[in-house]
């Protein structure tokens, strides 16, 4: 299923928006978009927001109609992290973190987003593509006091890929990759007078099993925001899903002004 992208305002600036197109017609990569590629092999769709060797903090919109991607804004300016990622970064559809859920193992609440990804692939992508990633691992990362996992992925289409299945074959086939990423991670915020991200499970990447049951957990706590049993501050219009928060694509489209 290909997607493509719209890009409104001007990029750099304040205003530059990442739509989501599917048949040339706008959908929401935070609820349109599915959560799986291949649930047998544990395929997801992810969106990358931050390629590889940039450091412009692009994420999925919470509040704005369909979700497109925007920059995020940080006492009136655009945020930028002080070094370039070393990965390419991006969110999961159809997953949220609940914000009134807290986890036993971090012993803090969701942090109200969907889940994140890391992608350790060799190729560098670019923004708003939809990549097909192999689920390997998750960091139990706490940021600011909330919950806020990080899976470890791999494009499907990377040279390696049919050789790396979980965290043993990442350590075998990509050496150095899971200390670097953790790092990273951990210490992105120290430049800012910030400090330290924490980590449970003394920083320990869990493995694939572990990591798809969070994926799961994320995804059921979605369905629930979706179907209204629970709530966040989050746009929950949509163009598939044919609940209560659909809407029509005339109404997208003179909402956007398109």
């Amino acid at each position: 299923m290909a997607y493509t992208n719209k890009h409104t305002g001007t990029a750099g600036k304040d205003d530059h928006r990442v739509y989501f197109l599917q048949e040339g017609k706008a959908v929401s990569p935070f609820h349109d978009i599915p959560l799986w590629a291949d649930k047998e092999k544990g395929i997801v769709n992810m969106i990358l927001e931050i390629p590889r060797g940039t450091n412009a903090k692009l994420e999925i919109s919470r509040v704005d109609l369909l979700n497109p991607i925007k920059q995020d804004i940080k006492d009136g300016k655009l945020r930028f992290v002080f070094d370039k990622f070393p990965y390419n970064y991006g969110a999961i559809p159809q997953t949220w973190e609940d914000p009134s859920i807290t986890h036993p193992d971090t012993n803090a609440k969701g942090d109200n987003d969907p889940l994140d990804a890391v992608e350790i692939g060799t190729q560098t992508g670019t923004l708003g593509e939809v990549k097909q990633v192999k689920v390997l691992g998750a960091w139990g990362m706490i940021d600011a006091g909330e919950t806020d996992w990080k899976l470890l992925v791999l494009d499907v289409n990377d040279p390696l890929a049919k050789d790396v299945n979980d965290i043993d074959d990442v350590k075998a086939k990509f050496p150095g990759i899971i200390e670097q990423s953790y790092t990273f991670l951990r210490d992105y915020k120290i430049p800012d007078g910030k400090p330290a991200n924490q980590f449970a499970y003394n920083g320990e990447l869990r493995n694939k099993a572990f990591a798809l049951a969070i994926v799961e957990e994320t995804h059921h706590q979605w369905v629930a925001l979706q179907a209204g049993t629970v709530t966040g501050k989050i746009e929950t219009s949509n163009l598939s899903l044919k609940n209560k928060t659909s809407v029509t694509h005339d109404h997208v489209n003179t909402k956007l002004g398109w």
